[in-house]
């Protein structure tokens, strides 16, 4: 099989959210982009964490509870991210979701956010490419 790369399959529109947004606005950017996660960058566009809807849950029960402010994003987010860069092979990708690893990866290129990629582009990825497994039968 060729090798298949993540810059032909990520999704350069990363829905990212800055760092300096609070949780309700990463959550409303979710929901309006319809994402389960967001990776979370600086103002030189920079990766410095990842938010999930997951990640928010808790915090926005206590604000609604407590009607409290929402506090800052980097509250909540890891800031340990997996990532991948442009060149990484789609099979390795695959792989670490196998393990049940994130399902999203940001793309990063010079430590800058340029795309990202789920399992659906993997999936992608990999069954327009079977037909190379079938050929040389």
């Amino acid at each position: 099989m060729q090798s298949i790369l993540v810059k032909d399959y990520m999704d350069p529109n990363t829905h990212a959210i800055q760092v300096t947004s609070n949780i309700r606005d990463a959550v409303e950017s979710m929901l309006r982009n319809k994402v389960i996660g967001a990776p979370v960058v600086d103002s030189d566009h920079k990766l410095v964490g990842y938010v999930s809807e997951q990640d928010c849950m808790k915090e926005m029960l206590n604000n609604t509870f407590y009607c409290e402010e929402p506090p800052n994003i980097t509250k909540v987010m890891s800031k340990a991210v997996l990532s991948a860069t442009p060149d990484t092979s789609i099979l390795e990708i695959a792989e670490k979701m196998l393990d049940r690893l994130p399902k999203n990866y940001p793309v990063i290129r010079d430590g800058k956010l340029i795309g990202i990629i789920n399992r659906s582009h993997v999936l992608r990825a990999l069954i327009e490419n079977d037909a190379d497994c079938y050929i040389h039968r």
